[in-house]
C-alpha cells in the first residue's frame, strides 16, 4: 500500500521518497527497488505512465533517515500493529522538521493510541490518514484527528489531499474502522448473513447486489477477493474485538469459511483463488456449507430483475418488501439492516449524514450512500417498515431507531439531506458543507439526494445541448445526449454555440455536467429504422445489407457522427455532407474568434477526441481516457483527426521532412491506441504539452475557466490558417505500406487491417503527391472524407461494426 501511495504522489508530480527495510545483503535498497518494480506490472496500473516509476526515490531506514528533514508530509503505511508502528515512530520522529505533518495510513487502529506513541511536540501535527485501495482510483481519503491534532495543520493537509492528489476528504471520528469500512464491512457481513438466511449462493448475491442496485459490478464477494480475504478478515476481527457493545456484535465475527480460506492461503485475486477461482475458462464459486467450489451459474429471477429496473425508488422498495420471492426478500433485508445500522451509529462515527454517505460512495464505489437510498425511497414510509420489522423480530438487531430518524422525516426535507445541509446529530440540525477555501474551487461538488445543482443562466437550449454561463462572460456548452454522444443535432447546435460565443462572450468552454466527455455516436438513433418517403434506389440494396449485418454503421466508441438516417435514406452524398459538417465544427473550434477550452473527464473517444484536439486548450483530469479508436471498427478519423496529426508532423518537420514524427502519429491512429490517463494522452499526442492535467474532477471547471480567461486576457487571436502543410506524400505512403506488407505476410495483421492502414497512411501523408509537397487543410479534410466513405462501403468494415456492437469486443477479420 505504501508503494501505491507513493505512485499516486508521483502521478501528481510530487517529489516522493519511498522507504523500506534495508536488504540483509547486497544493495541495501533492494527491497524498495523491488517494490517500485512491482508498480510497473500491477493492474489496475498504479502509475499514470510507467516512466513515473523512475521519479520515486528509493530509500531505507538504515541509510537515508536524514532525507526526511526535507519532507513536508510523511505517511507511515506499515503493518497494522500498534507495537511495530510505535517502534518506527521512535526511529523517524527525530528527523522530521518542525512543520512536517506526520500521518499513519491505518484502516482502523486507534489514532489516539497511536498519538500517545509519538513525541509530545509532534502530536499536534500527527493524525490518521486512510487511503482506499487502489489509491490512484479510489476517491476517498479519511482524515482522522487525534485529541491532540492541530486544526490548522489538518486544514493544510486536507487542501493538499483535495487539490494536489484529487481526493475526496472526509474527517472521521476515532472509532474502529472509521466510517467507510465500518459501514461497508457491516454491509458485507449483512449480505453474508442474509445469503445464508434465504439460501442464496454467493455468485447470485453478487448479481443481485451489484450493478442492479447501484453498486460496483464486483458487488460483495468479488470485492472481497479484490481487497484480499486476509485484509477483510483483519478488518472484521478489529470490529469484533473493539465493538463489544455494538448491538450487531454477534454478526461481526469472521465467518468460519472465510477463516479457513485465509488459513489455506486462498486470499483472493492476489493468490489466484479465494471465494472465486478460475478453472480454465470457467468461473467457480465457493459453497460455504461444504467448502467445495461449484461452477458459477446462478441467475436473477426475471420478476425481481424487472422490479429492480424500475426508475421510481419509492415504488421499487414497496415492491421489494411486498414480494415473496427469496431474492426480493434478501434485497429488502440487506437495505433495512443497513439503514438501521447507519442510523444507530451515525452520531458515534461521523459528523453528519453527508460524511457517511460520501464516505461509502467514494470508498466503495456505490452510486448512492445508505441515507440517500433511504431518503429517495421515502424516508417516513421506510422508517415505518423498519420499525415494524424491529417489532416483529425480523431485523438483525432489536435496538430501536434513534428519535432523530422520526423527526427528520417530518421536516421539510423529509430526510437527512437538503439544499442547506445534511443532518448532524450533535447539533440536531442541518450542517452546511465545509467552508475551507479549497472547496471554493469546486463550483459544482458531488451532490447528494436532496440537493440540486443550478448550472448558471441559459443562453439557449435544444434537445441536444445547452449553452449557459455563470455571469463571468465565459460561455459553457454541455451536451444532453446519452453519454454525450455527438449526432447531427449536436453538430447543428455547436455551430450556433460558437457563433453566439463569438458575438457575446470572451471564451467558450466544453464541459459536461457529468462524465464522460463523449463516447461517440448516438447508437439509439443510429439503429432506428427511418421512415422511407422516397422510392427505393439502387443504393437501397447496399443499405439493406448494412442493416442486416451491422444493425448500425456507427460504433459508439469509434465515431462521433450519426449517419444512420442518411444511409437508410439511400443518399450517400448526405453521408459525406454530414462528415463535412463535423469537420466544419472542428475547424470552427480551432479558428473561433474567442478561445475554446475542452474540459475533459472520463472517456473522450472518436469525435469527442477530435473536438478536444481542435480546441485551443484542453484541461483534463488524470483519469481521462482518450483516443481516436475508429480503426478498431474498420474506419478512420474523419472529423479532422488525421488532418490534425498531419499538421502536427509538419510543424515538427526535420529538414522539411515530417515523416519521422508522422510514423508515431500513424501508429497511434492505425492501432486505435487508447490513452489510459491524461499523462498517456500527452505521450500519444492527443493532448499537447500546453494542456493542463487536473487531479480532482470537481475542480475541472474552475481550472478550465482560469485557462480560458488567461487566453482571453492576453488579447486572444485565433491561429493563422495553415496553407502550406508539408506532407510526406506518396513516398511516405509507400514506406508505411512496406511495413504493413511485412506485418501482413507475417500474420500480424489481416488483409483488411492492411487496407485500413493504407487508407490512414494515404490521408496522413497527403495523398498521391510528391514528398515535400505543400497542401492546405481543406485538401487533407477532403482526403479524410473520401477514405472514410470508401472504408464504410466494405463488407469487412460492416462486419467489424456489427461484431463490436453485438459483443463489445473488436473483430479482426
Amino acid at each position: 500500500m505504501g508503494a501505491q501511495i507513493a505512485a499516486h504522489l508521483v502521478n501528481a508530480n510530487i517529489e516522493t521518497l519511498l522507504f523500506e527495510l534495508p536488504a540483509p545483503s547486497g544493495d541495501a535498497n533492494a527491497n524498495v527497488i523491488k517494490a517500485i518494480g512491482k508498480l510497473k506490472k500491477q493492474e489496475p496500473a498504479p502509475l499514470s505512465t510507467i516512466a513515473k516509476a523512475g521519479s520515486i526515490e528509493p530509500a531505507n531506514y538504515e541509510q537515508h533517515l536524514e532525507k526526511l528533514r526535507d519532507c513536508d508530509v510523511v505517511i507511515e503505511a506499515i503493518a497494522e500493529r500498534l507495537d511495530l508502528k510505535a517502534q518506527l515512530y521512535e526511529k523517524v520522529a527525530p528527523f522530521l522538521h518542525d512543520r512536517a505533518i506526520f500521518a499513519s495510513n491505518t484502516s482502523g487502529l486507534s489514532i489516539n493510541k497511536l498519538a500517545e506513541t509519538v513525541p509530545e511536540s509532534l502530536r499536534p501535527r500527527f493524525c490518521g490518514i486512510h487511503f482506499f485501495n487502489p489509491p490512484r482510483y479510489m476517491h476517498l481519503v479519511e482524515v482522522i484527528p487525534s485529541a491532540h491534532s492541530d486544526g490548522e495543520a489538518l486544514d493544510v493537509l486536507e487542501a493538499f489531499l483535495v487539490t494536489a492528489l484529487g481526493k475526496g476528504v472526509i474527517r472521521a471520528k476515532d472509532t474502529p474502522n472509521f466510517i467507510a469500512n465500518r459501514v461497508g464491512i457491516f454491509s458485507i457481513l449483512s449480505n453474508i448473513h442474509h445469503a445464508q438466511q434465504y439460501g442464496l449462493r454467493f455468485d447470485l448475491v453478487d448479481k443481485l447486489a451489484g450493478t442492479l442496485i447501484g453498486r460496483p459490478k464486483s458487488a460483495t464477494f468479488r470485492t472481497a477477493d479484490l481487497v484480499g480475504l486476509d485484509i477483510l478478515a483483519h478488518v472484521m476481527q478489529t470490529m469484533h474485538d473493539e465493538l463489544a457493545d455494538d448491538p450487531w456484535h454477534e454478526y461481526l465475527a469472521v465467518p468460519d469459511w472465510l477463516q479457513k480460506l485465509v488459513e489455506q492461503g486462498a486470499l483472493g485475486q492476489k493468490s489466484g483463488q479465494g471465494i472465486y477461482y478460475k478453472q480454465g475458462k470457467e468461473i467457480h464459486v465457493l459453497d460455504p456449507a461444504t467448502g467445495d467450489y461449484r461452477p458459477s451459474a446462478s441467475e436473477v429471477d426475471s420478476e425481481v430483475e424487472a422490479l429492480l429496473k424500475q426508475k421510481d425508488p419509492v415504488a421499487k422498495f414497496a415492491a421489494l418488501r411486498a414480494h415473496t420471492h427469496p431474492q426480493a426478500q434478501f434485497l429488502w433485508a440487506i437495505h433495512r439492516d443497513l439503514f438501521h445500522y447507519c442510523a444507530v451509529h451515525l452520531a458515534a462515527i461521523a459528523a453528519n449524514a453527508r460524511d457517511l454517505d460520501l464516505a461509502v460512495r467514494w470508498g466503495f464505489g456505490w452510486q448512492q450512500g445508505p441515507f440517500e437510498i433511504w431518503q429517495a425511497a421515502g424516508w417516513r414510509t421506510v422508517t415505518e417498515w423498519i420499525n415494524a420489522d424491529i417489532d416483529a423480530g425480523q431485523s438483525m438487531a432489536q435496538t430501536p431507531l434513534p428519535d432523530w430518524v422520526q423527526a427528520v422525516g417530518q421536516g421539510p426535507a423529509q430526510g437527512v439531506h437538503a439544499q442547506e445541509g445534511s443532518y448532524a446529530p450533535a447539533a440536531d440540525s442541518l450542517q452546511p458543507r465545509s467552508q475551507l477555501p479549497v472547496y471554493r474551487r469546486q463550483l459544482f461538488p458531488d451532490r447528494l439526494v436532496g440537493e440540486t445543482a443550478a448550472y448558471g443562466e441559459t443562453v439557449f437550449e435544444t434537445d441536444a445541448l445547452r449553452m449557459w454561463h455563470t455571469g463571468d462572460q465565459l460561455a459553457i456548452v454541455s451536451f444532453k445526449t446519452k453519454k454525450h454522444t455527438i449526432d447531427d443535432t449536436v453538430l447543428q447546435g455547436m455551430q450556433q454555440v460558437i457563433a453566439e460565443a463569438e458575438r457575446h462572450f470572451r471564451a467558450l468552454i466544453l464541459w459536461q455536467t457529468e462524465p464522460p466527455f463523449s463516447l461517440g455516436a448516438n447508437l439509439q438513433k443510429a439503429t432506428e429504422r427511418p421512415k422511407r418517403e422516397a422510392p427505393p434506389s439502387a443504393f437501397d440494396e447496399f443499405v439493406k445489407k448494412i442493416k442486416k449485418t451491422a444493425q448500425s454503421t456507427i460504433l459508439q466508441a469509434a465515431r462521433s457522427l450519426d449517419m444512420a438516417d442518411a444511409l437508410m435514406a439511400g443518399k450517400l452524398a448526405e453521408v459525406e455532407a454530414m462528415i463535412a459538417r463535423f469537420q466544419q465544427v472542428s475547424q470552427s473550434l480551432r479558428y473561433s474568434m474567442v478561445p475554446t477550452v475542452a474540459a475533459v473527464d472520463g472517456l473522450a473517444l472518436g469525435g469527442g477526441c477530435e473536438f478536444v484536439m481542435h480546441c485551443d486548450r484542453a484541461v483534463a483530469t488524470l483519469e481521462t481516457y482518450i483516443g481516436l479508436v475508429e480503426a478498431g471498427v474498420g474506419l478512420l478519423p474523419a472529423g479532422g483527426g488525421c488532418k490534425e496529426f498531419a499538421m502536427r508532423a509538419a510543424r515538427h518537420a526535420i529538414d522539411g521532412d515530417p515523416f519521422p514524427y508522422l510514423k508515431h502519429y500513424f501508429e497511434t491512429v492505425a492501432m486505435a491506441k487508447l490513452a489510459k490517463s491524461a499523462e498517456q494522452a500527452k505521450a500519444l499526442s492527443y493532448l499537447t504539452p500546453a494542456d493542463t492535467i487536473v487531479m480532482n474532477r470537481f475542480e475541472l471547471l474552475h481550472v478550465a475557466k482560469a485557462q480560458a480567461l488567461a487566453l482571453a486576457e492576453v488579447g486572444y487571436r485565433p491561429p493563422l490558417r495553415s496553407r502550406e502543410i508539408v506532407v510526406a506524400g506518396s513516398t511516405g505512403v509507400a514506406t508505411i505500406k512496406g511495413t504493413l506488407v511485412n506485418m501482413r505476410e507475417g500474420g500480424f495483421i489481416s488483409e483488411h487491417d492492411y487496407l485500413i492502414g493504407g487508407k490512414i497512411a494515404h490521408v496522413m501523408c497527403g495523398g498521391d503527391v510528391v514528398a515535400g509537397s505543400r497542401v492546405d487543410e481543406d485538401w487533407l479534410l477532403e482526403l479524410e472524407r473520401a477514405a472514410f466513405i470508401e472504408l464504410l462501403a466494405t463488407e469487412k468494415t460492416q462486419a467489424r461494426i456489427a461484431h463490436t456492437l453485438k459483443t463489445g469486443k473488436p473483430l479482426r477479420n
